[in-house]
């Protein structure tokens, strides 16, 4: 008994002599709309931004760490460029008073044109 050859292991395609065009598609209009389509669009309603918000922002933030049985801490952050942080609860507690006041000196919220106007 003798084994059948073995096929070539390289795979050698058909060369054509010439280039060939691409088979084309069914004769199809490509200009204008299809049949039954609907000549005027569904209306849209423009509605705003959901999150254009109403015009206010952040200015001043103040963040407080209290864990339970452990020594509280707070910052207090502006973009006006106040920068402190306390330690303890008493000077938790008097950053917290002077976060709040700094709210009514605070450049950024009271503009200097209305003080000298008023």
């Amino acid at each position: 008994m003798s084994a059948p050859p073995r096929p070539s292991l390289k795979s050698i395609p058909d060369t054509r002599t010439g280039p060939q065009a691409a088979p084309q598609a069914v004769d199809t209009t490509a200009v204008g709309e299809p049949t039954g389509a609907a000549r005027k669009g569904v209306r849209s309603a423009v509605r705003p931004d959901p999150k254009g918000g109403d015009g206010r922002y952040p200015v001043a933030w103040l963040t407080i760490n209290a864990p339970r049985g452990a020594t509280p801490t707070a910052t207090s952050k502006c973009l006006c460029g106040r920068d402190r942080s306390a330690v303890g609860q008493r000077r938790v507690l008097a950053l917290i008073a002077d976060h709040t006041a700094h709210r009514d000196t605070c450049p950024l919220r009271t503009p200097q044109e209305g003080r000298a106007a008023a």
